[in-house]
């Protein structure tokens, strides 16, 4: 190794360590013993490591006592971008079961789908919406940016948007529009409208039985203007008109690439800001995507059509949106490492404000 990377690694370790304003030992020993330490059946046991050279109860006092500046562990982490790495970020909520923990407070009711709840994928625990930046190489490391937890009673699409600006404000001045990725659980139209005019892009991918509507083309002469003119169903091949954009390519893992691409869509919002109130329901516009492939990597099973929908600025480079949502699978392992190797979820701590002492740790010692 040259100086280069230890220089660098020192530097993180020496902010990190002014993160932790309480306790600061203590939690700084815990992260190095999540990095040494395989994976354990209790947080006992990282006090054996021989990084950790306080005492068992230290361990216990640091996450009842400690405290860490998570606006500065932010802005830590969005200094230490993904080696080539593309501004590109991955947004997805995993899920800290904690089904019996009864009085532990602020819990909520998620979907997940390995544990189960009177024969139901859903459980009782603390949601953390994660974001991490995305690259291009063939490997599954991502850079993590921001890590928060849900209240169950607030709208996770207006964290989502508080999250986002935290990391705008984290990139260079200059700097292209970055482009966030989310899965099938956010609503594209809503989280428009709480982003309002940043400058960056969504892809949110979407149901195959959605339906769209192109702006009409004619208005009657009396009465209320119309706001939805032809439709546009994703299962109905009848109801497609001429793409406005096409691309395609030949790739080694998923054989022959079509992508297509109708802009100028907009879908009919139900649950609004102004439902209610004899106002016109706002329209948002994106482009429609189709993403057809001839074969997948792990060949278990059959290709079938993604649906993702854009929304930003200028035209989306079709050549790069499904590659860009494609890699979006990269934050599940980073989740599944962060779970089952550094001990993420391990930890029966009572109190949420414990839970997010914690989290900051595996995402420390991932970084």
């Amino acid at each position: 190794m040259t100086c280069e990377p230890l220089a660098t690694l020192a530097a993180f370790r020496r902010d990190l360590y002014r993160c932790f304003e309480r306790r600061a030992d203590a939690l700084s020993e815990l992260t190095d013993a999540l990095l040494t330490a395989d994976p354990i059946a209790s947080p006992a046991y990282l006090s054996l490591e021989p990084v950790h050279r306080r005492g068992w109860g230290s361990l216990y006092a640091a996450l009842a006592h400690g405290r860490i500046d998570h606006t500065g562990l932010r802005a830590l982490l969005g200094r230490h971008p993904l080696a080539a790495g593309q501004p590109i970020y991955a947004v997805d909520v995993s899920v800290w079961p904690r089904c019996d923990a009864e009085t532990s407070p602020e819990r909520g009711y998620y979907y997940h789908p390995s544990r189960h709840s009177a024969g139901q994928p859903i459980v009782a625990g603390w949601a953390y919406p994660w974001i991490a930046q995305l690259g291009f190489r063939r490997d599954s490391w991502t850079a993590p940016v921001d890590v928060r937890r849900v209240h169950p009673a607030r709208n996770v699409h207006a964290l989502a948007a508080e999250q986002i600006r935290a990391v705008l404000r984290t990139r260079p001045p200059g700097a292209p529009a970055p482009l966030f990725v989310f899965d099938a659980g956010y609503d594209p139209e809503q989280l428009v409208q709480e982003l309002g005019d940043l400058p960056l892009a969504i892809l949110v991918r979407l149901r195959r039985d959605r339906c769209f509507y192109a702006d009409p083309t004619a208005q009657p002469p009396v009465g209320r203007p119309r706001q939805h003119g032809a439709k546009f169903a994703c299962r109905d091949v009848t109801t497609w008109p001429e793409p406005t954009a096409e691309y395609t390519a030949e790739d080694e893992q998923y054989g022959r690439v079509r992508v297509r691409a109708w802009s100028g869509l907009h879908a009919k919002r139900q649950n609004h800001p102004e439902r209610g109130t004899r106002r016109t329901k706002p329209v948002v516009r994106g482009t429609l995507v189709l993403v057809e492939v001839s074969r997948l990597p792990a060949k278990t099973r059959e290709p079938q059509q993604l649906w993702i929908w854009w929304h930003g600025p200028g035209t989306p480079d079709l050549s790069m949106l499904w590659r860009a949502y494609v890699r979006r699978f990269d934050l599940e392992h980073t989740l599944r490492f962060a779970k089952q190797t550094l001990n993420w979820v391990l930890p029966r701590v009572r109190h949420p404000e414990q839970a997010d002492c914690w989290t900051a740790l595996p995402v420390a010692a991932y970084t």
